[in-house]
């Protein structure tokens, strides 16, 4: 089987493209496989070329690159074809619709995966309907606007699958979406096996990582540990990662853990690469988010031997942790409850070593190899339908023609109000 990925930015560093590269990687073990990145910044990419798999890029922005697309007049025209309600949207142009819809119009694989909401649409209008067409969905669909919900209702009818990395956005598409003849299936990411020994529950310290964002509410694990800290002042609480270029998060949370006087007991690490090594220093995962679309780092720590007190946020930790088994759940935002759950796990060694282990062999189902064969079935299966009758070709007109429709009035509506702005000025 041949099979190409199609992702926004290979180069970078990311949660969609560690999946993307893990997923790639198991599957070129018995198929081909390549991961096509929109744009190219730098020379190699940071997370490593996947072992196995073939690498390219249809723009390059290295300035250094005698290939160097910057200056190309069509960078600065805006997309057409990648939709407006797709956060990235301004980051695409017209040179980036004609570069994609030239691949995947001399794409001569048998299936096609986009990662993201604006490259499954143009897999969804350009690539060749003999492929099999799949889009992956790596965020929710209620974190989706109301524009890019309503784009997409529009262009993934001409879809042959979407994967969704849990079961409830998976229902949500089946309940909330009309798509008729779309195969939707939750299928987790995959995390691969650790290289480090997993950790031995005697360490006095609780782990955190992920972006220092607000939807994180790293404030509600500080205030929590402030209750922690004060029944157990052996135990500290390290906090990886880093936010956005303006560093607020991180200033406020360096003013709380002030505030509360917790300065010996909390510290912000920064960014660390592999983390898996710094997960098995600690004893116990934390994730106070206030929503999540899978839960990463939730299946990291748990294939380190860690068990996780994570908030029953919608959509990922209900379908990774068994409450009271290898982990806990505790309500959103409630900072007592989540003091109240580390203390038991902190208080009981025996506790914390029994779900420690229970942890490390619930997180085995997330392996790459098996996450690989629930989408090669996928792709197998669509592969052996006949997507080549007049049936077939007449539904996928009808929905080009709905969907052409659609992208014309909000292409009028939006001059419209772009004018109506201008003359207020």
């Amino acid at each position: 089987m041949r099979i190409s990925f199609l992702l926004h930015n290979g180069y970078g560093i990311g949660g969609t493209i560690r999946t993307t590269f893990t997923l790639a990687e198991a599957l070129s073990e018995r198929h081909e496989v390549e991961v096509v990145s929109v744009f190219r910044h730098r020379d190699t990419p940071l997370m490593g070329v996947p072992t196995g798999v073939t690498m390219k890029h249809l723009v390059d922005l290295r300035k250094h690159s005698p290939d160097f697309d910057g200056d190309h007049p069509d960078y600065q025209r805006p997309a057409k074809v990648f939709p407006r309600g797709d956060g990235r949207h301004r980051q695409y142009s017209r040179l980036t619709d004609a570069r994609i819809a030239a691949h995947l119009g001399s794409l001569s694989a048998d299936v096609v995966v986009g990662t993201r909401p604006g490259l499954n649409v143009h897999i969804a209008r350009q690539a060749d309907r003999a492929i099999v067409r799949v889009a992956q969905e790596h965020l929710s669909l209620d974190s989706h606007g109301y524009r890019l919900r309503r784009e997409i209702s529009h262009r993934y009818p001409l879809l042959d699958a979407i994967t969704t990395v849990t079961e409830a956005d998976a229902r949500a598409y089946r309940t909330g979406m009309r798509l008729p003849g779309v195969r939707i299936e939750g299928v987790p990411n995959s995390v691969p096996a650790p290289a480090v020994p997993p950790a031995d529950s005697t360490a006095k310290f609780v782990v955190a990582a992920g972006r220092l964002t607000r939807v994180k509410r790293y404030d509600v694990l500080v205030e929590a540990f402030a209750t922690v800290a004060e029944a157990r002042p052996d135990w500290q609480l390290r906090i990886y990662g880093s936010g956005d270029a303006t560093g607020n998060e991180r200033d406020t949370l360096t003013a709380l853990i002030a505030e509360r006087q917790l300065e010996k007991n909390i510290a912000l690490m920064g960014n660390a690469h592999p983390m898996e090594t710094e997960w098995v220093k600690g004893s116990i995962a934390a994730v106070t988010s206030a929503r999540e679309s899978f839960g990463m780092t939730i299946v990291e720590a748990m294939r380190c031997g860690l068990p996780v007190v994570a908030t029953d946020c919608p959509h990922g930790p209900r379908e990774i942790i068994e409450d009271g088994v290898d982990g806990r759940l505790v309500p959103v935002g409630d900072s007592a409850a989540v003091a109240a759950a580390l203390l038991e796990l902190i208080d009981d060694d025996e506790l914390r070593r029994r779900t420690a282990t229970a942890a490390l062999a619930a997180a085995e189902r997330f392996d790459p190899a098996r996450i690989a064969e629930r989408h090669e079935a996928i792709f197998t299966d669509l592969l052996a339908r006949d997507r080549s009758g007049p049936r077939g070709g007449l539904r996928d007109a009808a929905y080009r023609v709905r969907g052409t429709l659609h992208a014309g009035l909000y292409s009028l509506r939006h001059g419209l109000a772009d004018a109506i702005r201008k003359r207020k000025r």
